[in-house]
C-alpha cells in the first residue's frame, strides 16, 4: 500500500510521508524529532549569523548541566529556540488556529524572555537599525503597530484562507512579516516560526531553509514575494524528501530508483 502512494508532486509525497510515519515506532519518532530540532535550530540560527557547534546543540537539547559559565547564554538561546518550536507544534495541533498579535508576541517572548524583564510585555522596534543582517526595506517604527494589525487581519480573513494555497499562504505570511520587521531582535526567527506554524497546521512538515541558502535568502527578501515563495517551496520539498528517506531507511524500504 505504501509503495503505491509514493507519488511525484508535493501533495502525494506528503501523503506518502504520512503513511510512513504511521508505521514508525515511538522510539524512532523521538529520535527523528530530536534530529529535526537540532537541524532546525542550526540552520535557522545560521540565517541570523549565529553558528552553533554540534556539541553545543546536542548538550543544550539534552538539557545537560552547563560546566562552562561562558556557555550559559549559548545554551539559553538554543533552549529558548527549542521552546518556541515546541510552542508552535502545540499551536499547530489546534484545528481552529488563529494567529493573533498575542500569539506572535508570545513566540517572540519565548525566543527572547529577557526582552520583557521589568516590563511584562514585549515592545515593537523603536528605531531603524543601522547595522543588520537583512538588507531589504523595513517598516518605519511609527508604522509597525498599524501594519501588524493589518497583517493579522489579512492572515485570518476567511477570503485569504479560502483563496490562497496553504504553502503559498505560509510563504506570503513569512515575507510580509519580514517586511514589517516588528521586533528589535529575532524578527527573522519569528517570521519563519509563523511560516512553519501555518505549514504544520496544514499537516505539512516545517520548511527549514538551509544554511547554504543564506545569501540567496537575503537577496530574495529584497526583490520579490515570488522569489521568497520559490525558496520556501524548495525548502519544504527538501524537508519532505529528507523525512521520507529517514523513515524508509528505518523501515527497511528500498528508495525509489
Amino acid at each position: 500500500m505504501v509503495q503505491a502512494l509514493r507519488g511525484d508532486n508535493i501533495e502525494e509525497r506528503v501523503q506518502y510521508l504520512g503513511e510512513l510515519a504511521k508505521q514508525i515506532s515511538p522510539d524512532v519518532q523521538e529520535d527523528f524529532n530530536s534530529r529535526l530540532n537540532i537541524s532546525w535550530i542550526y540552520h535557522d540560527s545560521v540565517l541570523e549569523g549565529v553558528v552553533y557547534t554540534m556539541d553545543e546543540l546536542q548538550s543544550a537539547i539534552a538539557d545537560e548541566v552547563v560546566s562552562d559559565s561562558s556557555l550559559i547564554p549559548v545554551y539559553d538561546e538554543i533552549r529558548n529556540h527549542r521552546a518556541a518550536i515546541n510552542m508552535i507544534r502545540d499551536l499547530a495541533s489546534k484545528k481552529r488556529l488563529k494567529i493573533t498579535l498575542d500569539v506572535i508576541k508570545k513566540i517572540y517572548v519565548t525566543l527572547c524572555p529577557e526582552e520583557v524583564e521589568g516590563r511584562g510585555a514585549p515592545m515593537y522596534r523603536k528605531e531603524m537599525p543601522l547595522h543588520r543582517l537583512y538588507f531589504h526595506e523595513i517598516a518605519k517604527p511609527a508604522r509597525i503597530s498599524y501594519q501588524m494589525r493589518q497583517f493579522v487581519q489579512w492572515l485570518n480573513a476567511a477570503e485569504t484562507k479560502r483563496s490562497v494555497h496553504p504553502i503559498r499562504l505560509a510563504a506570503q505570511a513569512h515575507f510580509q512579516l519580514l517586511q514589517i520587521y516588528p521586533f528589535p531582535k529575532n524578527s527573522g526567527k519569528v517570521a519563519r516560526l509563523i511560516m512553519n506554524l501555518l505549514l504544520l497546521n496544514n499537516d505539512l512538515p516545517p520548511a527549514i531553509i538551509h544554511a547554504t541558502e543564506r545569501q540567496r535568502y537575503y537577496e530574495v527578501l529584497k526583490k520579490s514575494q515570488d522569489g521568497s515563495s520559490k525558496l520556501i517551496q524548495e525548502a519544504l520539498t527538501a524537508s519532505v524528501e529528507t523525512s521520507i528517506q529517514f523513515y524508509e531507511t528505518s523501515l527497511g524500504i528500498e528508495p525509489e530508483a
